[in-house]
Order: structure tokens, then C-alpha cells, then sequence
């Protein structure tokens, strides 16, 4: 039997796995706000539900760029802050939204399905570059 090594994390790589997921690029624009509570993000962050929103700021919590903290109260009072850590973050989310609002013509004609029938010779030179690369990643992964 082959022994399999897994690739050593890139600190790119790295960096993704703590801010990838659907929202957590939300909670930390917000956050830098200021401290929010679980219904203050849920007003500002609409289409999340509470139970993805928990788990999302649960993995926060423990990559380190979130804190949260309980006030002894009754009812119990939650609150979120962004650490030092995810206060770092400020200005990689604040490029990724420039790149964002650089490029958003672009990407939203690549989000538009293609014609019914159209071949992928008409679709535009990124499309057609995305689905190689998608098709090489796929045979690189069944070889």
C-alpha cells in the first residue's frame, strides 16, 4: 500500500481556511464595526440562519479572530468582538471588496447561465478558462 503524505498547509491556504465560508466575510465587516450580538448580525447579515451563523462564529472563535463573550445577566447576554487577529483581517476583506466592486461587471456576466445550446466557444476567454482548469483539477484528482 502507497503512503500518502499530506501537502504542508501554504500560509495562503491558511489564511483561507480561517475566513472561508459563507459568512464569515460578513461577520468580520460587521464586526469591525464594533461588538454585535447573535440578533445584531442576524438583522445585518439577512439570508443567514441563526443555527449557520452559531457554527460560522464558533469556527471563528477558535482560528482566533473572534471573541466571544457572556454577560452574567438573565437572560444571558452574548456578545461578539473581533480580536486583534481578526482586526488584521480589516484590510485583506477591505481589498477583497475592491476587487469585488473592480470587477463586478465581469463576474456577474460569468455568473449568467449561457444560452441553451450556445457551445462553449462563445463563452467569454475567463469562462472558458475556468472550466479547464475546473476539468484539469478533476483529472488530477481521479488519476
Amino acid at each position: 500500500m502507497p503512503i500518502v503524505k499530506e501537502l504542508p498547509l501554504v500560509p495562503a491556504e491558511r489564511a483561507l481556511k480561517v475566513i472561508g465560508g459563507r459568512w464569515k466575510i460578513f461577520v468580520l465587516y460587521f464586526l469591525f464595526e464594533g461588538p454585535k450580538r447573535l440578533s445584531e448580525l442576524r438583522r445585518v447579515i439577512p439570508g443567514v440562519s441563526q443555527k449557520v451563523l452559531v457554527q460560522q462564529l464558533r469556527e471563528m472563535e477558535l482560528h482566533g479572530v473572534v471573541e466571544r463573550e457572556v454577560f452574567a445577566e438573565v437572560p444571558p447576554r452574548v456578545v461578539y468582538t473581533a480580536t486583534a487577529l481578526g482586526l488584521s483581517l480589516r484590510p485583506i476583506v477591505g481589498a477583497l471588496c475592491d476587487w469585488g466592486k473592480h470587477h463586478a461587471a465581469e463576474l456577474r456576466a460569468l455568473d449568467e447561465p449561457a444560452p441553451t445550446g450556445a457551445s462553449s466557444r462563445r463563452r467569454a476567454p475567463a469562462a472558458r478558462a475556468s472550466v479547464t482548469t475546473r476539468s484539469a483539477v478533476s483529472s488530477s484528482r481521479a488519476g
